[in-house]
């Protein structure tokens, strides 16, 4: 497949405009990773970081993303993961496998807020009897 094979990391407050082919920014402050898709399509890429979404581990040099990038809402619906820098393609999915990933990734999404809320909700009744 025609395309980038590697992703330098570059760290930056927020991502640049326009985004550089071959680089794949991570913002911590906004906990988000952007690329030009690795297909050579130019279209950009952004991965949300948190538990429910994209996580990422770097080495000092190079980095991974996990889990894989299934670029679902754009026409070339390309799917690889980024290990280490490099980019492994995978194979492509149906519409109905995609559609499938789609619901299992909102109810993912969906619970981690939920939990996360409720932390809120406790931490609030907490800090509500400790200032009593």
């Amino acid at each position: 497949m025609k395309g980038t094979t590697h992703l330098v990391p570059e760290f930056v407050e927020s991502l640049p405009q326009p985004l550089k082919e071959g680089v794949l920014y991570i913002s911590v402050e906004f906990r988000t990773c952007g690329h030009l898709c690795c297909c050579g399509c130019s279209e950009e890429v952004i991965t949300p970081l948190s538990p429910a979404q994209w996580s990422i581990t770097y080495d000092g040099e190079q980095i991974s993303l996990n889990p894989s990038v299934g670029n679902w809402s754009i026409p070339c619906r390309s799917h690889y993961w980024i290990r280490k820098g490099r980019v492994i393609w995978a194979r492509s999915y149906s519409l109905r496998e995609i559609r499938q990933v789609q619901d299992d990734d909102r109810r993912d999404l969906e619970a981690h807020v939920n939990e996360y809320d409720g932390c809120l909700v406790r931490l609030r009744k907490s800090l509500g009897r400790w200032r009593s």
